[in-house]
């Protein structure tokens, strides 16, 4: 599998399949958060774990530049909703949707 980047011009992290095609997590930076709002994988590339390896990329930025977590995306919410170890990434209004208590840090 090719490896995750960050591609800050167009918003989104990517894995280039090498075909002309791109596995993509869409997001938008906000002061102090990421919003994660689109992934795809496309067609003939699905059960790969490709997906996965986009958000565990998009999380471990997050993570790096301080940044919490808005999971517009159904597929990143599920996916922070089943692994608690990144719960503390998210921002304070997703954390109540998953029926976590606040954080004492400020979002």
């Amino acid at each position: 599998m090719s490896e995750v980047r960050d591609n800050p011009s167009r918003n989104r992290f990517e894995i280039d399949l090498g075909d002309g095609a791109f596995a993509i997590a869409d997001y938008n930076l906000l002061t102090g958060k990421i919003m994660f709002t689109h992934t795809e994988v496309p067609e003939g590339h699905e059960g790969e774990g490709l997906g996965s390896a986009l958000i565990r990329a998009g999380l471990s930025a997050a993570r790096e530049r301080g940044l919490k977590v808005i999971p517009i995306c159904p597929f990143f919410a599920a996916y922070m909703q089943k692994h608690s170890e990144e719960h503390d990434l998210l921002d304070n209004a997703w954390r109540t949707r998953f029926g976590l208590e606040p954080s004492a840090a400020t979002n």
